[in-house]
């Protein structure tokens, strides 16, 4: 177990070095950040003087290995817009984003899974085709078309939850939440289940079409015929092995959720880093940039970590020697 989970870390560690690599030689190339700085009347003096004070004189290798070795420190230098440092901003806006996805994924998996399971018992029932027919929409609709459709129904017309904004907060230290508020619950409720509902309707339709095949399996059949109850075949059963793509999709979604919130907390004017990341591809905020992507990329390695340690509990046959086995390429 131990030298797997050191095999993975070295895989993340050499993932995130790519990643920030490619983004670093990417965003070289949206635009000069000292002109946006100084402005028009500047001097050739002034912009190379602010140029030296930046260090955007010396070689992108150069550059570049600084920005790593700050990094690993905490420290992603300073924001070309704000003159702030990064981590800071960061700091600011990563609670908002993980509280939205974190609540999302809940959603999806406390709705998605019973609704797959259903769906899959009751294959030949009409209630069973209406919820599939319905997850349909649910991965066919753009996100922001359900946030609108969402405020129209909820705000505008019933007034029932706010459109926009986090609502009340409570600060735990360097942390700021809104989960122990009842106006924060009354905020996040709707960005919330938009971006949720992808999710819930990809989870609904793999645990069905996962849970149908287990059961036309032959160890469920072998089961059935030793009398043993349904309840006891479905969830004993085809259930648990129904749970390892789950848990997959359901991790990868999960990065996915917090990588992809943008247009989510752009519609609902959620605090959040989608925010952020856009003010800094607009100006362009090269350092701003960089390290949401590098942060994104470490919420990535680190899912995929847990649901490989996952396997393990959820189907003991992916143990070879005593550590889990590789369960994807």
């Amino acid at each position: 177990m131990l030298s797997f989970i050191l095999r993975r870390l070295a895989q993340a560690v050499l993932v995130m070095l790519v990643v920030g690599m490619a983004a670093f030689w990417l965003f070289r190339y949206v635009g000069d950040p000292v002109s946006n700085m100084v402005g028009q009347d500047a001097t050739p003096a002034q912009r190379e003087q602010l140029r030296a004070a930046l260090g955007l004189d010396q070689p992108a290798p150069v550059q570049f290995a600084r920005f790593v070795g700050h990094a690993l420190t905490g420290d992603f230098g300073l924001s070309l817009r704000q003159g702030r440092k990064v981590s800071t901003l960061i700091a600011e806006r990563l609670p908002a984003t993980l509280e939205l996805s974190l609540v999302a994924a809940l959603i999806a998996t406390l709705l998605g899974i019973p609704l797959g399971i259903y769906a899959a018992l009751r294959r030949r029932h009409w209630d069973a085709r209406l919820t599939m027919a319905v997850s349909l929409l649910g991965v066919s609709l753009p996100t922001f078309l359900i946030g609108i459709v969402l405020i129209e129904i909820f705000s505008v017309r019933l007034g029932w939850l706010p459109s926009f904004g986090r609502g009340a907060t409570v600060q735990l230290g360097a942390w700021s939440t809104g989960l122990l508020t009842a106006d924060g619950w009354r905020h996040i409720a709707l960005p919330a289940f938009t971006l949720a509902v992808y999710q819930l309707a990809l989870v609904m339709r793999l645990v069905r079409a996962e849970m149908l095949e287990a059961l036309r399996s032959d160890y469920v059949k072998f089961a059935r015929a030793r009398g043993l109850p349904d309840r006891v075949v479905n969830f004993g059963h085809a259930l648990r092995n129904t749970l390892v793509p789950v848990l997959t999709i359901s991790g990868l979604q999960l990065g996915g959720l917090i990588a992809f919130s943008i247009v989510t907390e752009t519609v609902f004017a959620w605090p959040g880093m989608g925010g952020l990341f856009i003010q800094a591809v607009q100006f362009p905020d090269v350092p701003v940039m960089v390290a949401y992507l590098c942060l994104i990329a470490l919420v990535f390695v680190t899912i995929n970590l847990a649901v490989d340690l996952l396997y393990v509990v959820v189907d003991p046959r992916l143990r070879v020697h005593g550590a889990p086995a590789r369960a994807r390429p």
